[in-house]
């Protein structure tokens, strides 16, 4: 799956900078760490082994951000989502096997940039949007994340225009990503991409700093509003999607 031999020295640096990061801002919002992750993490490795990698990480962060939060999950709006959440997951698979690497960076680019755009332009809602929209966010945000373990700012598009506090918008969504993750690393098996001794050593040497990650973001939490961590977690998304962007297209 990977070449050790023509990995850049600069892994071992630009590695655990990004997931502390990445990890700072799920505790921060309850989503963001792969949309922040690989964008930047494939530059130096393969999109189909960065994202089975990081539905693991996922697991464990979700059960542990959201563990603080039980209280103030919308169990309505999580039993609406899921049903069409996994029928996203089973059209995502097969893309996920089947689509040559430079398209996956390419469209992962594309798409953490009109995310972050839409995130910083739109930090909020000023009505309630209608509960039909489950329907299309939850296909394409499985599709999504199935493909780039990305579902989480489609989740949080919906979940904010149908709740007003930010606890529950947060545990709803790390509850989300919890079953998103547990569930795709299960169909990654199945596809044979998930048990393979590379992705298990890159969760075990980088697991330490997602919990730092974990502990800064959870301790800003507090001090932000909504709208405040949309817009920064906005502004990471672009500039990570178009580095990606720039460096696919360049090769």
């Amino acid at each position: 799956m990977i070449d050790y031999a023509s990995l850049s020295p600069w892994l071992l640096v630009v590695a655990p900078i990004v997931i502390i990061v990445a990890y700072t801002v799920f505790g921060l919002t309850g989503f963001g760490s792969t949309i922040i992750s690989v964008p930047i993490l494939a530059h130096f490795l393969p999109i189909s082994y960065l994202v089975p990698m990081m539905a693991l990480l996922d697991v464990a962060s979700a059960v542990f951000v959201g563990t603080t939060g039980r209280k103030h999950l919308s169990k309505t709006e999580l039993k609406r989502l899921m049903p069409f959440m996994f029928v996203g997951f089973a059209a995502g698979v097969a893309l996920l096997v089947d689509v040559p690497d430079d398209y996956l960076r390419m469209a992962l680019g594309l798409f953490a940039m009109v995310i972050g755009a839409y995130s910083i332009l739109n930090p909020s809602f000023v009505r309630e949007i209608s509960a039909w929209w489950c329907v299309p966010v939850g296909i394409i945000g499985g599709a999504i994340a199935t493909v780039f373990g990305a579902g989480g700012p489609i989740y949080v598009t919906y979940l904010s225009g149908r709740l007003r506090d930010k606890e529950s918008i947060r545990a709803t969504l790390t509850t989300l990503i919890a079953i998103s993750a547990l569930t795709r690393a299960m169909m990654y098996a199945i596809a044979g991409l998930l048990l393979k001794a590379a992705i298990l050593a890159g969760v075990a040497v980088l697991a330490p700093f997602v919990w730092i990650g974990l502990q800064v973001g959870l301790r800003i939490h507090v001090g932000l509003t909504h709208e405040q961590m949309r817009r920064a977690v906005g502004s990471l998304l672009v500039l990570t999607g178009a580095g990606l962007l720039v460096r696919v297209l360049l090769s």
